[in-house]
């Protein structure tokens, strides 16, 4: 049997989302995952300020986005069940 993370997603907007994840799957599959959905966290809550952002500096907007969504996980708080 393995360990669960717990991975409280937080914004200020929003209620609190918890997502749990066996710790023993956390291969390639489940970490594009965890990046997708805090890639749609950060689109929703900062995705038309990044927009603007990126037009005004001509940047892409996806670049921006996947790189903003690699440091939302690290705002993550992790919790682990043994």
């Amino acid at each position: 049997m393995g360990s669960t993370i717990v991975l409280p997603i937080r914004d200020c907007y929003k209620s609190s989302i918890m997502v749990y994840l066996n710790f023993t799957h956390l291969d390639g599959e489940t970490q594009q995952k965890l990046i997708e959905m805090s890639r749609k966290d950060v689109e929703d809550t900062r995705g038309k300020e990044l927009e603007r952002y990126a037009k005004r500096n001509g940047y892409k907007y996806e670049t921006l986005l996947e790189e903003e969504a690699q440091r939302n996980l690290y705002s993550y708080d992790y919790v682990f069940n043994i």
